[in-house]
């Protein structure tokens, strides 16, 4: 996501490059390329002037440190606006009330029902509440298949009424089945068109009234770009919802409806979709979202992926055998299954600085360890716990049972050996700094 923009805001600081200090010439330039950016990128024109705008002032008022590059200074101060065009600051979903209601809204292809579902998991997982959905899209059968689906893959109870045509008695009726079986909190996916019509805003407006949601939450398809920023503004003024969702922010977006939304409808977004799993979720930081835009990276939401995934006791086990030098194939699989739990990895790359430039134009296959699985899933049991077993014979009968070669059998048990070798230097590392 924001490629294209990442690249172009890079070649509107290279102007400055150079330059001695910020004078009303050079910045003029610069931004001029920086609102081309930003509407290439389809972010709303008066969005866009009112930044670059800021920007000027910002930056013609202030001194160039001698610490810092015109460039440098320049970088930091758009990097602070779009913060603060995209919120400054992350907004929590409101889960007060007993039950909390969650209402959903927005066009059908949005994604509402698959994002229902990934936040009834992110609730469950991450907030320890014991969420209900709501089937209340009478008009689609398969949205009600799809939320019971969901539901089911993560043992969440799903609430409908077969025959009932009337969305705002399942609604009501499904907060009083949430309190008699306990449920703290209620989403309610609501019916979708394909575009915007008097029929479905008078609807959920009645569904509002009725069951008086703690949050109300608008779902919109990134990809939409400008028109999503459209459709957000007559969905407020009409529901005047608390939060916007962003799916298919991993697609080929251009990243216009996040640097949008907040200016025009003056509403947070809470969340952002990241792909098809139901874990792909993620809490929206603006000031995070604008360090991976101008190619900063993102370590801080990085490391909170891997410590949702960090099992103290699995890495303590490990520890233990790598101190033993008794690492195995059981234990390398292990690790590279909780690489796996942490998402996408191109994603994931993207997140380290500098990193998403260099792998513009590399694609990442989230198979990309397919056949190293397939080829440690060939070993027996024996062979997995004991590597020093793998000899020529054995070799060719794992090259052939995981459908590699022996070249890329060999090239697993280096990596394995050298991976062995970095760990066991760790581990006796930080063995030694607690002898002392």
């Amino acid at each position: 996501m924001f490629e294209s923009l990442s690249e172009r805001l890079e070649r509107s600081f290279k102007i400055l490059k150079g330059e001695g200090k910020i004078t009303e010439i050079n910045v003029a330039e610069t931004l001029k390329d920086v609102r081309k950016a930003l509407l290439d990128a389809d972010v709303n024109f008066k969005t866009a002037k009112t930044f670059t705008e800021t920007v000027k002032e910002k930056a013609l008022g202030q001194n160039v440190l001698t610490a810092l590059k015109p460039n440098q200074l320049m970088v930091k101060i758009v990097r602070d606006e779009l913060a603060s065009l995209m919120g400054s600051s992350s907004v929590d979903i409101n889960l007060k009330g007993s039950p909390a209601v969650i209402l959903m809204s927005g066009l059908q292809g949005s994604g509402k029902t698959t994002f229902s579902g990934k936040l009834a998991n992110f609730i469950k997982s991450k907030r320890g509440k014991h969420p209900l959905l709501v089937a209340c899209d009478v008009y689609r059968p398969a949205a009600i298949e799809q939320l019971k689906v969901l539901g089911g893959q993560l043992n969440v109870p799903v609430y409908t009424e077969e025959g009932n045509k009337n969305p705002v008695k399942i609604a009501e009726n499904a907060i009083k089945h949430a309190k008699q079986q306990g449920n703290d909190v209620v989403i309610i996916d609501t019916a979708g068109r394909l575009a915007i019509d008097e029929l479905m805003m008078t609807e959920i407006a009645a569904i509002k009234k009725a069951v008086q949601p703690q949050e109300i939450l608008f779902v919109v398809d990134s990809m939409t770009g400008q028109d999503a920023v459209n459709t957000a503004k007559e969905f407020n003024d009409r529901l005047d919802f608390d939060g916007v969702v962003l799916t298919k922010l991993d697609g080929d977006t251009r990243g216009g409806a996040a640097l949008s939304i907040r200016s025009v409808v003056n509403k947070p977004i809470k969340f952002v979709g990241t792909g098809e799993k139901m874990d792909a979720l993620d809490v929206f930081h603006p000031e995070r979202m604008a360090d991976r835009i101008l190619g900063m990276g993102d370590i801080v939401s990085l490391v909170e992926r891997a410590q949702e995934q960090y099992d103290e006791e699995e890495a303590r086990r490990i520890s233990k055998k790598i101190a033993k030098n008794q690492f195995d194939f059981n234990d390398f699989i292990s690790q590279i299954q909780q690489i796996k739990k942490m998402g996408n990895l191109k994603d994931l790359a993207s997140m380290i600085p500098g990193m998403g430039k260099a792998l513009k134009d590399v694609e990442i296959d989230n198979d990309a360890f397919k056949g190293t699985e397939a080829i440690i899933h060939s070993m027996t049991p024996k062979e997995r716990g004991n590597p020093s077993l793998l000899n020529g014979s054995r070799k060719q009968r794992i090259a052939a049972g995981s459908g590699t070669s022996i070249v890329e059998v060999n090239r697993l048990l280096k990596q394995f050996e050298q991976t062995s070798k970095m760990m066991k230097m760790a581990t006796t590392g930080k063995l030694g700094k607690k002898k002392r």
